[in-house]
């Protein structure tokens, strides 16, 4: 996994290193940011382990873990939470046997929460992978996911 991660890393060559746009290429890459890679990346990026620790501790959108196949994230937004989103999530939580952070047995699925989808119109929404889903009901919820199963 070092030489994966290296590789990855040859492609972020910003002067001073810039940390998140190398954490985030490697997420996108591997799916995760493994943390026994930290050390690896310090030392590519010419930084202390302290300092990238610090970075992918900070950033929520980092995962040290895997996710699911499928990432479902509900926004948790003004909008949202005034329009009903907490009984979205209680509803996937209840129905995927998860809380928040964690994956579904199988792995088929990952539930986090996101500060703001941007659909603040069509609230309470929620984004399966990439795919935006607002004006959403409990109800609605097995139904849309069986397309992700």
């Amino acid at each position: 996994m070092q030489e994966q991660v290296k590789e990855i890393l040859a492609q972020e060559k910003s002067k001073p290193p810039n940390i998140l746009k190398a954490l985030l290429l490697l997420q996108e890459q591997l799916g995760h940011v493994p943390v026994e890679a930290v050390p690896v990346i310090a030392h590519t990026l010419d930084v202390t382990t302290a300092q990238v620790a610090g970075v992918l501790s900070y950033y929520p959108d980092l995962r040290v873990s895997a996710p699911g196949r499928h990432l479902i994230r509900v926004c948790i937004g003004e909008s949202c939470f005034a329009n009903g989103c907490g009984r979205l999530l209680r509803t996937l939580q209840d129905s995927l046997r998860i809380d928040v952070g964690e994956t579904a047995a199988g792995g088929r699925f990952t539930l986090e929460t996101m500060s703001c989808a941007g659909n603040c119109a069509l609230s309470p929404s929620m984004i399966v992978d990439r795919d935006l889903h607002g004006r959403l009901l409990p109800s609605q919820l097995d139904a849309l996911l069986d397309h992700y199963r």
